[in-house]
């Protein structure tokens, strides 16, 4: 593997079987986009290079984007983290990973941009308040979530414990809604 020169790192988690909504979430377009081309795209336009993509219930191909595919998919959107930081670690020299779910229509070039700028090291977008992502990882805490997060909830309990978090309103130019089930994909 070659190092790949960048400061930010893009990371869009789509391994899910999409239960809730009947099938994976990955391969679903909005408005004629499929929602991993539109997350790839939108992390690029946002200034990240190089971009993985994380599969496991469905698998495909995806334009400008480095797939990983997690065959344990099934333990949780956790083990997909850690296998995008051990990539992002081990093939890029990228300061931080912007992480991002796939099924987040509303999401713009331009709050990707603002979570990136942010001044603090660990920075969390959020929407009215509430916490959503893109979510971005310094590189100084990659090992840690690598070796620690498991489960459903990604980097939630190492962010909630940590008081140097950046909470980045993105809420006025991107909504964080997600698609659940098929009645979200309705005016998304």
């Amino acid at each position: 593997m070659s190092d790949i020169s960048a400061p930010c790192a893009g990371v869009v988690l789509a391994a899910g079987s999409g239960s809730r909504f009947g099938e994976p979430k990955a391969p679903l377009e909005v408005d004629g986009e499929r929602l991993v081309d539109r997350s790839v795209r939108l992390l690029r336009e946002g200034g990240c290079d190089p971009i993985f993509v994380i599969l496991g219930a469905w698998e495909g191909s995806v334009d400008d984007a480095l797939v990983i595919v997690n065959h344990g998919w099934e333990e949780g959107m956790g083990s997909s983290l850690r296998i995008a930081l051990k990539w992002v670690n081990a093939t890029t020299k990228a300061d931080y990973a912007l992480i991002t779910l796939v099924d987040l229509p509303g999401l713009t070039s331009q709050s990707v941009q603002r979570v990136a700028a942010a001044d603090s090291g660990i920075a969390v977008a959020t929407f009215d308040g509430e916490r959503g992502h893109p979510v971005r990882i310094p590189r100084e805490h990659f090992r840690e979530l690598i070796d620690t997060v498991g489960g459903d909830e990604g980097a939630r309990s190492f962010v909630s414990q940590r008081d140097d978090v950046a909470l980045v309103e993105i809420g006025d130019i991107a909504s964080g809604k997600d698609i659940d089930v098929p009645r979200d994909v309705v005016g998304s």
